[in-house]
């Protein structure tokens, strides 16, 4: 790296933790969202809530598997298992909240709800059913 130059290292660091955050990929948008592609929508919507979740509880048997290391009182050495193993519970825990948001951002920047597709009221015509 260039020490002579810190705004660049800078906008180098920046750019390689963005790297490093940026879980999604770039999507095209689309201009008319038909009901397949809304359903697939929802379902990536309920998939992300589901592995937020998963992540939710991955953290949590971390922390009591933590805890119980550190109260084995007998293993004194085992208590630096204990240690990291909450230290990767909160780790794994932001990771997981960090990838819900960034979809969800993506989700609704790249497809926002259609007012008005080929004459449908957007959520009343499908939710009355067929005529």
């Amino acid at each position: 790296m260039n020490e002579k130059d810190p705004e660049k290292n800078s906008g180098i660091f920046k750019k390689n933790i963005h790297k490093l955050f940026d879980f999604t990929g770039r999507f095209d948008r689309k201009e008319e969202i038909i009901l397949r592609d809304y359903l697939a929508i929802e379902r990536t919507k309920l998939a992300n809530e589901r592995t937020l979740l998963s992540y939710i509880r991955a953290s949590l048997y971390l922390v009591i598997g933590g805890i119980a290391f550190l109260g084995m009182e007998e293993l004194e050495e085992i208590k630096n298992v204990g240690i990291a193993a909450l230290c990767i519970s909160i780790t794994m825990l932001i990771i997981g909240i960090i990838r819900f948001y960034q979809l969800n951002k993506q989700l609704k920047k790249l497809y926002r709800p259609v007012k008005n597709y080929k004459g449908l009221k957007a959520s009343t015509e499908f939710e009355k059913g067929p005529k």
